[in-house]
Parts: C-alpha cells; structure tokens; sequence
C-alpha cells in the first residue's frame, strides 16, 4: 500500500495545536505527499479544509489527532470507505488512539517506508424499527448500548440472536460490543476483553437484576434485534459509540449487525496487542 494524499483530521476547537498541524503538514509535503486538512485541522491553521467525508473520498490515509473521541468520530464520518485511520493520542488513555505524540514521526517514517500492518476493526450497523415503520441508523465501532435515563426505573430488553430467544433482561441497560469496544464501557460493566481480530461480538447486560445474567460472547455474523418491551413509564436511550443515537419507546426494536466493511487501522509492524493492554492497562504495576 502506498500512500500519495493524507488527511489530517483534529479534534475540535484545539487552537493550541495550530504549530502540531503546522509542522505535520510540512513535514508530509517534503516527502512528496498532498495534505488535507479536515475543518477542524484547518480552522487552527487559517487554511482551507473540508468535512470529513470529503476528505475520506480523495485521502489514501487519514491522521487522527486526538483521544479515542475523535477517533471514533472520524471512524463514523467515514461511512463505508476503506481509507486506513493512523490515531495519534492527545488525550489520556487512548485504546483507539494508540501512537503517543512522540512517536509519530518515527512511526509515519516506518510506514512510509512500509513497514506497517493494517488491522481490520468490526463495526456495527445499528437501525431502530417503530410500529414496522424503519427510524434512524446509526454506525458503531465501539458498542450500541441501550439505557435507561436518570429517571427511569429498570428496563425489559428482549433479546434476540439470529431469531432465537436469548434472554429479557431486566436490567439498568444492554450493550452490544465490537472487539474494538470490549474495552470501553462493555469492560466497565463487567464484560471481557477481545483481541480486536477475533470474530465475535459481546453482550453485556448492565447491572441486571438476575445476577446470572453474565456477559454473552456472540459470533460476529450474528443478527442481534433487542426489544424494548417495559420502560417502566421512563425512557431508553439508544447511543453508539456515546456520540449518537436517539429516545426509544416501548415497542421499539433495534436490529444491530455487522457491516460489510470494516474500519481499517494502520499500526507499527512490530507492535502486538498485549504490548498495549500492559500499557493501557497498567498491568503488572503495584
């Protein structure tokens, strides 16, 4: 894979980062390559810049500056395009985001020499069906969870795989977790950790009040509807990846699949995914 045009994607209102953008601009032009800059890039900078899923359609690589957020935003914004996502951490704990800002520049020298490896991220389509009628529709790369408000009591999920009955979960919430989100709010509610290529899906059931009602690892061509069956007179909210999503009301049915393409990732060749769980995770220290 060689790379002629690249994006640079920011996370929003980050004026501070203005010299960052700057500096990784002219540093890719001395090597030949065409730089775009997302809006967000651009308005730090004075320079022209286009929505996210223009620049998808013209970039062969896009560089993400910022926490997992971001990333997660960008990931969305993309749609179906296979155009691989280099995530730079700005933030604090970065699972997505993973190469520090020190490490960037000898990082893109690796790729551009290329000796990289592309991992390939499982998302989810998420789509919402009122009285038979199709609502929103929603891409997830982390999890689709569907809660209960502040105000609400517990809810009944319906839960179904493939057309087979899983369980009702009478519980605060449900989430349905890719690899990629198994540490995110799936792992805060008890669920377990995937490596990002294994071919499965979680659900995870949020303090339900059956306390058997253990985390469930899917295969990841399954089908997964979930009924909203007794809101208990409050709300559900349906949110993917915490960025999105809509109110739901008993009756409502959520159907959430796998989708066709995944997202891409472009990470160091000699970089494994336990090397960064140890880091993230802060295993082995006292």
């Amino acid at each position: 894979m060689a790379f002629h045009t690249v994006g640079i994607c920011l996370k929003p209102d980050q004026p501070q980062l203005a010299g960052s953008v700057r500096e990784l601009e002219k540093w890719l032009r001395e090597r030949g390559l065409e730089v775009l800059l997302g809006r967000e890039a651009a308005a730090v900078t004075g320079a022209p810049g286009m929505m996210r899923s223009e620049l998808a359609e013209k970039a062969d690589l896009v560089i993400v500056l910022g926490g997992d957020g971001t990333l997660l935003a960008v990931a969305r914004a993309i749609g179906e395009r296979p155009v691989p996502i280099l995530g730079v951490n700005l933030g604090t704990l970065g699972f997505l985001a993973e190469i520090s800002r020190d490490e960037l520049y000898p990082t893109l020298d690796q790729m551009l020499g290329g000796r990289f490896r592309t991992e390939e991220r499982t998302r989810l389509a998420v789509s919402v069906e009122r009285r038979g009628e199709p609502g929103p529709r929603y891409l997830a790369l982390n999890d689709a969870v569907l809660a209960r408000t502040a105000l609400s009591r517990m809810v009944d999920l319906e839960t179904l795989a493939d057309g087979f009955p899983v369980a009702t979960y009478h519980a605060d919430g449900l989430i349905l977790a890719t690899p990629t989100g198994s540490t995110a709010y799936s792992l805060s509610a008890g669920g377990p950790l995937l490596l990002p290529g294994l071919a499965a899906l979680v659900l995870t059931p949020i303090c339900p009040h059956t306390l058997t009602q253990r985390p469930l690892v899917l295969p990841q061509s399954c089908v997964v509807e979930v009924r909203v069956r007794d809101a208990r007179g409050g709300e559900v909210q349906l949110t993917c990846d915490g960025q999105v999503g809509c109110e739901l009301l008993e009756g409502d049915r959520v159907i959430i699949r796998r989708t066709e393409q995944p997202v891409l990732f472009l990470v160091p060749s000699d970089r494994n995914r336990f090397d960064v769980m140890r880091a993230k995770l802060r295993w082995g220290e006292r």
